[in-house]
Order: C-alpha cells, then sequence, then structure tokens
C-alpha cells in the first residue's frame, strides 16, 4: 500500500536538513510546509519562546473522512531534533540494505525515520481514500536535550484519545508500555585556593569530589535503578590548590521510592564527604521527565500488538530505560505507548537504519489507523 520509493526519497531528504538540538528552525518550516500541502490543519505553539529551543512545536490534525462520532481521535508524535555529530550529514545506501551516514556524523534516523514514516502514511491515506477517523501529529523540537519541547507543548492543542511515539530503539513491532524516571543532581563543591607548594594552606575540590565519588553507590543500583556521573570539571592550574569543582550526574528509575532513596543518597555523600575535609557542598536536585507504566492489555497497547501481529511481526511489549516525549504526553493523561523504530546504534557515528524497518514502520501506522477505523464499526 504504502510507496516505498517515496518513502526512503523522504527519509533521505529530511536527514540531509540540519537539525541538531536548538537548531530546528530550518526543518519545522519544511515539516510545516510538507504537512499543510497534504491539507492537514497545522499550528505551532510557542515552545519556540523557551530559552534554548530553536523552534516551535507542531500539531497538525488530519481531519476524520467517516462519519463515526464514536471512531477514538488517536495521536502519533515524533521529534524532528538530532544529537550532535549532525550537520551536513551525508547519508549513503549499502549493498547490505541498511542506510549509513559517512561515518562523520550521526544519520539521524533517530527520529527521521519516525518522521518519514508518518509523512508516508499521511500520503497513503489520503490518496487512496483509506477510512479514518481525527489524526493529530505532534512533532517536537529538542526532544534529545531532555525532552525540552515536549514540556513546554501547549496541551490545550492536543485532541486525542491515546497515541503512539515513534521513537523506541527497538525492532518495529516491539511495544514500549513503560519508561522509567529521570533525576539530574548538579553538585558544585567549594574548597580553599592554595599555592600547590603549601598544600595545607588549602582545601582541594577536587580531592572532595573524587573521595565523594568513591563512597557513591552509582551504576546498577537495584533492579529498578540506574545512577551515572557523567561529567567532572574544576580546577585552573597545577600550581593551584583547585577550590570548585562542579560534577552532573543522573538516576533513573521504574519506581518512585527507589529514585527518591538514590538521589537523596547522592546529596548526603556529597555534603557528608565536603565537611569531613573542610569544605562545602551545594546539590541541586530536579525531576527531568516522569516515567510512566501504561498496561498491556489496554487499548493503546493491544491496537499496537495487533498492528504487529497483522504484519507478521513479533508483537512484543516491553519496558524501555530511556525517555521519549510520551513520558511527558502521558503526564498529560493521553495513554501513549511507544513503537519500535528499527534503527541501530543511535547517538553514534556507527547509526544506520535498515530499509526494511522504515518500510514495516509506515505499513505498521497504517494498519493502527485500519485497526481502530474497523474497531468502532463493530
Amino acid at each position: 500500500m504504502i510507496n516505498k520509493q517515496r518513502l526512503l526519497d523522504t527519509f533521505l531528504e529530511l536527514v540531509q536538513i540540519n537539525s541538531e538540538s536548538g537548531n530546528e528552525t530550518e526543518i519545522q518550516k519544511v515539516l510545516k510546509a510538507k504537512f499543510a500541502a497534504l491539507g492537514l490543519d497545522v499550528v505551532e505553539d510557542q515552545a519556540g519562546e523557551n530559552e534554548g529551543l530553536g523552534a516551535n512545536n507542531l500539531i497538525c490534525t488530519l481531519k476524520s473522512n467517516i462519519n463515526d462520532p464514536y471512531t477514538n481521535k488517536i495521536y502519533f508524535t515524533s521529534h524532528m531534533d538530532t544529537v550532535v555529530p549532525g550537520i551536513d550529514i551525508k547519508p549513503i545506501i549499502k549493498e547490505d540494505g541498511y542506510i549509513y551516514s559517512d561515518g562523520t556524523t550521526v544519520l539521524g534516523a533517530d527520529d527521521k525515520a519516525g518522521l518519514a514514516s508518518i509523512l508516508e502514511m499521511v500520503q497513503t491515506l489520503i490518496e487512496q481514500g483509506i477510512p479514518h477517523g481525527q489524526i493529530q501529529f505532534v512533532i517536537t523540537v529538542a526532544e534529545e536535550i531532555g525532552l525540552e519541547g515536549a514540556k513546554h507543548l501547549n496541551q490545550s492543542l492536543l485532541d486525542a484519545d491515546f497515541g503512539y511515539a515513534v521513537d523506541a530503539s527497538m525492532p518495529v513491532g516491539t511495544t514500549v508500555i513503560g519508561a522509567p524516571t529521570q533525576m539530574k543532581i548538579d553538585a558544585t563543591i567549594y574548597g580553599k585556593k592554595a599555592h600547590a607548594s603549601m598544600p595545607d594552606k588549602g582545601v582541594s575540590a577536587i580531592n572532595i569530589a573524587s573521595k565523594a565519588v568513591s563512597e557513591m553507590k552509582l551504576g546498577k543500583i537495584d533492579e529498578y535503578t540506574t545512577a551515572n556521573i557523567g561529567r567532572f570539571e574544576g580546577g585552573s592550574a597545577t600550581n593551584i590548590v583547585a577550590d570548585k569543582v562542579t560534577l552532573n550526574a543522573e538516576a533513573r528509575s521504574h519506581s518512585d521510592e527507589s529514585i527518591q532513596e538514590q538521589v537523596e543518597h547522592m546529596k548526603a555523600v556529597f555534603e557528608k564527604v565536603a565537611n569531613k575535609y573542610g569544605g562545602s557542598a551545594e546539590v541541586q536536585i530536579t525531576k527531568s521527565y516522569p516515567g510512566f507504566t501504561v498496561s498491556d492489555t489496554e487499548t493503546v497497547t493491544n491496537i499496537a500488538k495487533a498492528s504487529a501481529v497483522s504484519l507478521g511481526l513479533n508483537p512484543k511489549t516491553t519496558v524501555g530505560g530511556g525517555g521519549s516525549d510520551g513520558n511527558i504526553i502521558n503526564g498529560l493523561g493521553i495513554p501513549t505507548v511507544i513503537l519500535g523504530v528499527g534503527y541501530e546504534h543511535i547517538h553514534t557515528t556507527n547509526e544506520r537504519m535498515p530499509i526494511e524497518s522504515l518500510n514495516l514502520l509506515a505499513e505498521q501506522l497504517l494498519k493502527i489507523v485500519e485497526i481502530i477505523t474497523k474497531k468502532s464499526e463493530n
């Protein structure tokens, strides 16, 4: 049913548009024009007015073409930004059936494979007059830097009973029904500056920080929770006892109780060790995004599984380890699961996209719409 060559061409076009997080202006204009040309109602919110966001989110609505008030209104979401390095991406199709970059950048299949498949699904629905209810497409900015676009989404523009985030690094057919909460821990350790030849006159913030990290529970904490120190910066010269360092860390968990215990533990260790060695610590804890769990038997999940089965795919459901815009929109009260896209080695210069998965994904999106429409007829 889909036009495979058009889908491939759309994907190749999109990945060559520079859109690193915070610099989505160009691709936002392209996507807005594409959805508008297909006859959808396209609305921008005001997300781009927030610091660090490069453009507004798009909310594109395809009106129902059937006279059935009982058909579920649904939505699909995908993000337009990529991680770095994502400038001047040069996609290469190889004989193994995969699309790669030239090795100097990411490919950007995360999440332009989702965008291309969504556009192909819309074009197919319209061209072939396939019956459907109302469908919204929520196209966000700044997903890769903490779901910031979705956090600033104008909720009043959403009109859906449930939906699908097209954004999981798992095989097509897989449905992610849960994802963790992520917390950020930002610590500043203060010591006392002195000349390195007189270390007794100073208090090394680097020494304090290193001792604190060595006492901290990190890595896999329990079956629900992980924690990691991702950045450590401080000092100015080898002949100066450093009086300040900063550390940036995270914890993520599928258990609210466990993650709360972990971040409190990390904060307490920083403060205790700093006091012990004559320094001080300022620790800030912020929630990056909330976790979610959708039942394996909920309507949104059952439809995803049924669409996979109908295409001969493995209808596996799983719990993910990362966040997506689905975390945020679930928090707005719209049940959302995450669909496997099939891209591999994302966020690296080895990223690749199987052409077969690109085709299967577009077909699955169409199948979801078909199942929902038939469900209302019954």
